[in-house]
């Protein structure tokens, strides 16, 4: 179809503008139309031009702006209408980004896609609290879940984390009681070390540290607020003495 626009499944990483890719930066600076998630910094949407027309399908907690479905129509219809299209995600498209499924439909139409992957929340959270999500002496495995997911209760979450294993959770602030009392149920230590990195990457950014059995207070007592990552393991505790030392203990 050789009016048909392109979708452009844009990563913008964890929100510094220097962390995007050259080819998301370059897509901003000459988009047209911009459909953006409420997480995407206003410095990054400000790399678009003022003449561009952006369109907010922000999600929070039980209140979308729009569905998925009607997101996907959205894309695809502006593509048909011969626009290209830059959406624009948090993170990385295809890590709990729907970008799979917005893709799917697009093609579907036969409408071209491009992904352009991010930096992940998980990744740009570790590099900038420093936290190593893999570690010779600590954990050779990393592990992806979506703590607001469906059926929570009903998934087993066993061998996840543990010694040699790091578990990061995202969207997980507001069911941090019942991620570590599920942990816990099937299996985990209380004691293994947990961070939670709130903002990750941006000026604002705070790194909260305790305990598995102690994450719901840690969360509730710092109060902190979404985007935020929960990571479970010995790799978060590495560069505290004292968490560290607790775990130790409580081993013995």
């Amino acid at each position: 179809m050789e009016n048909t626009g392109t979708i452009y499944l844009v990563g913008a990483g964890p929100g510094d503008p220097d962390l995007l890719t050259l080819r998301a930066a370059r897509l901003l600076e000459n988009a047209e139309l911009v459909v953006h998630d409420g997480l995407v910094s206003q410095e990054i949407l400000n790399l678009a031009p003022q003449s561009a027309e952006f369109i907010s399908v922000a999600k929070q907690r039980a209140r979308h702006t729009l569905p998925q479905d009607e997101i996907n129509l959205l894309l695809v219809r502006e593509a048909l209408k011969g626009r290209d299209v830059v959406r624009l995600k948090g993170g990385d498209p295809l890590i709990f980004g729907r970008g799979g499924e917005e893709a799917e439909l697009a093609r579907a139409h036969g409408v071209s896609v491009e992904i352009v992957p991010g930096i992940s929340a998980a990744n740009g959270a570790a590099a900038a609290s420093q936290i190593a999500l893999t570690h010779r002496d600590a954990s050779s495995i990393v592990s992806f879940v979506a703590g607001q997911c469906k059926g929570l209760s009903d998934q087993d979450w066993s061998g996840l984390a543990g010694k040699g294993r790091t578990l990061v959770i995202y969207m997980g602030v507001k069911t941090a009681p019942q991620i570590a009392e599920k942990l816990m149920a099937d299996g985990l230590a209380p004691d293994v070390p947990v961070a939670v990195i709130e903002n990750a990457a941006r000026a604002e950014m705070r790194v909260v540290r305790g305990l598995l059995a102690g994450l719901p207070e840690l969360v509730t007592e710092n109060t902190i607020k979404s985007p935020a990552l929960i990571v479970i393991g010995d790799v978060t505790a590495r560069e505290n003495v004292e968490i560290a030392q607790v775990a130790v203990e409580a081993a013995q």
